[in-house]
């Protein structure tokens, strides 16, 4: 090979390392700016379960003793409604009629 060929191969070689290093400092600071978002984005979700959770238990707090009873047996995998009370719900699925009987509103009826 002559002295121009190996040259020429460095030349390509250096570009190549120059366009590589480009592309992993490129992607070093989209992946900085993906942690930030995913840390933000942890802190958030953990807000709103803390939120959620003081509206849950302020909706549990209101509800009377026997409204409790068969909320626990619906968390329990329990249908509470009339129309399948005692079945056991497949696969945790929720069912509309058992929550209007726990959190439905009674003041009508």
């Amino acid at each position: 090979m002559a002295q121009e060929d190996y040259y020429a191969r460095f030349e390509a070689l250096q570009q190549g390392a120059q366009n590589l290093t480009q592309e992993l400092t490129a992607m070093k600071a989209d992946i900085a700016q993906i942690i930030e978002e995913n840390a933000k984005l942890k802190i958030e979700n953990e807000h709103l379960r803390h939120h959620l959770a003081a509206l849950n238990e302020k909706n549990t707090s209101d509800l009377p003793e026997s409204r409790r009873t068969l909320e626990k047996l619906y968390q329990e995998g329990f249908h509470v409604c009339t129309v399948m009370y005692g079945a056991h719900r497949e696969s945790q699925e929720e069912c509309a009629f058992c929550l209007d009987v726990i959190y439905g509103d009674r003041k009508n009826k």
